[in-house]
């Protein structure tokens, strides 16, 4: 478990999304369960979740059937954590975690449990930068290869990458913001991959910050085997 410091006043709740099948892997285990250097992903994104000062409690989303494993994952993470049956859809999954927020709730700070390696800073940082102005915060890396638009096999043309970023997890959000802005997207089958990009079908102000560069997503058997390198391999 990771050290933490004395929690900031007010501070927000971080939202882990384990609810995927993680299929691209091939794994009989949904994607967080499966472990790196001899940990479950799950309890190791949570575990910098609940490091930062900047939160109070986590709400984990998992799959259903696999919530008392979660339970199991997240246990001495140092904070109270709420565990709750994930949906089809990351909206749904969202959705579902924010129905068990505490009443007085400002902030939330929504996570890839698939993105184990996001510091504790970068939670404090993209809580901390929500505000009036701009309720959403976002964190992004750079584009640092050409990008080539393509249609139908063909380029089309190559875009200015000094104006695109890539997006990560954990995003901050005012929740009433972002409830409203779910609420207006629809039902909970519309496909999102971010929650920003809710904010931004409603003409919300989103923020960009710095993104960390160690903070890499977990989609494929080689991303796997590199996580798990990167954590000391089984004996870690």
């Amino acid at each position: 478990m990771l050290a933490r410091m004395q929690p900031h006043p007010g501070a927000a709740v971080a939202i882990v999304l384990a609810a995927g099948a993680g299929r691209r892997l091939g794994a009989e285990e949904p994607k967080a369960f499966l472990l790196i250097g001899g940990r479950p992903i799950l309890a190791v994104a949570t575990g910098a979740a609940a490091a930062s000062p900047a939160v109070s409690s986590v709400v984990v989303t998992a799959p259903a059937g696999w919530e008392d494993r979660a339970r199991e994952c997240v246990e001495g993470c140092g904070l109270p954590v709420v565990v709750v049956t994930g949906g089809s859809t990351r909206l749904a999954s969202v959705l579902a975690a924010l129905e068990v927020l505490p009443p007085e709730t400002q902030v939330v700070a929504i996570h890839d449990a698939a993105r184990p390696f996001a510091p504790p800073d970068l939670f404090t940082a993209v809580i901390e930068a929500v505000s009036e102005q701009t309720p959403g915060v976002v964190p992004i890396a750079p584009v640092t290869d050409t990008v080539k638009h393509i249609v139908d096999g063909r380029v089309v043309r190559t875009l200015d990458r000094e104006h695109l970023g890539l997006a990560q997890t954990p995003q901050a959000f005012d929740v009433g913001v972002l409830r409203a802005a779910h609420g207006h997207v629809g039902a909970p089958g519309v496909a999102l991959t971010d929650d920003a990009a809710a904010l931004e079908h409603d003409g919300v102000a989103v923020a960009a910050i710095a993104g960390d560069p160690s903070n890499v997503k977990i989609t494929t058997l080689f991303d796997l085997a590199s996580a798990d390198a990167r954590m000391g391999g089984s004996d870690g």
